[in-house]
């Protein structure tokens, strides 16, 4: 399989830079930064940290009720309101995770799943809402002249207000689902070649299994619209025009994924679109010789069972 092209967190921080310089003279830069909350913002961390080290301003926006979204030194935090108190967000976003461990029937699993994402959805668009109709904060975030938005397009906030606000637009992400990168970059997506996730498919397709690969993005099309409409319908609102959730994406001057070719299957990519993998991997420690033998000798008796 082909290796792609991999990237240590400075060569990163040096390639985010770039958008930040245009001009040649400029000592620093102010970057926007709304993340997703969860796993998301610990891998986009990193990279907030490696920007403040390099001399840049760094202003974290997010909903006053989070989860991992705290203030830290090398970043300003700036949070606004939304209409949940701590519990009831803990109850719809985090009260429903040992769904993930449990064993029952696919549809009816699947159903759950399907609920909580629901609840979950429900609950980024509320907090979208409240940030976007924040006068007062979103003539603040204007007049502040930020060089560029570095977000998470999971949840498509960030990319709505940077549209809103004409500042170029970031993208960091592990993926995206409904091929939303592929619409949103004009890029080739050739369903016969490119196994979809979740399918199971590897990249030697049987007729019948590339057959799926086509139908299983058409079996999401309908989810996926339910969960991304209200932001276009908000970014229609606020530009006073009809805005697609492709017109929205299309925005990003950048898509950093959090990927390679060696967990992925090769694929094709537009210029803009940069595979950054291992960068959740900042923090790394050696493994010790104890772990280390015990996995070859794990891996000896699996060889020879």
């Amino acid at each position: 399989m082909t290796t792609g092209l991999q990237f240590s967190l400075p060569q990163l921080a040096t390639g985010l830079l770039l958008l930040l310089s245009v001009q040649c003279w400029a000592e620093s830069g102010k970057v926007l930064v709304l993340p997703t909350d969860g796993s998301h913002w610990l891998s986009m961390r990193e990279v907030v940290r490696e920007l403040h080290a390099r001399g840049h301003q760094a202003v974290v926006l997010t909903p006053e009720v989070n989860m991992h979204i705290k203030e830290e030194d090398f970043f300003t935090l700036t949070a606004y309101a939304i209409p949940y108190t701590q519990d009831e967000f803990n109850h719809l976003l985090l009260s429903h995770t040992q769904l993930f461990f449990e064993t029952e029937h696919f549809l009816k699993k699947f159903s759950r799943s399907m609920e909580i994402l629901k609840n979950m959805s429900l609950v980024a668009h509320g907090a979208c809402v409240e940030l976007l109709h924040n006068e007062t904060l979103i003539r603040h975030l204007n007049a502040t002249s930020f060089d560029v938005v570095l977000t998470d397009p999971v949840y498509l906030c960030g990319t709505v207000l940077a549209k809103y606000l004409s500042i170029p637009a970031v993208f960091f992400l592990r993926y995206i689902p409904c091929d939303l990168d592929f619409k949103g970059t004009q890029c080739p997506n050739p369903y016969s070649y490119v196994p979809k996730l979740l399918t199971t498919n590897s990249d030697h397709m049987t007729f019948l299994q590339r057959v799926k690969n086509m139908l299983y993005p058409l079996a999401l099309s309908y989810i996926c619209h339910a969960f991304s409409a209200p932001y276009a319908s908000l970014a229609s609102e606020l530009s006073q025009r009809e805005v697609s959730v492709v017109d929205i994406l299309s925005h990003a001057s950048v898509w950093l994924f959090r990927g390679d070719f060696v967990m992925d299957y090769p694929r094709p990519l537009m210029p803009n679109m940069v595979f950054i993998g291992g960068i959740n991997c900042a923090n790394r420690k050696p493994l010790s010789q104890v772990c280390i033998g015990a996995f070859m000798q794990s891996m000896f008796q699996a060889k020879h069972f």
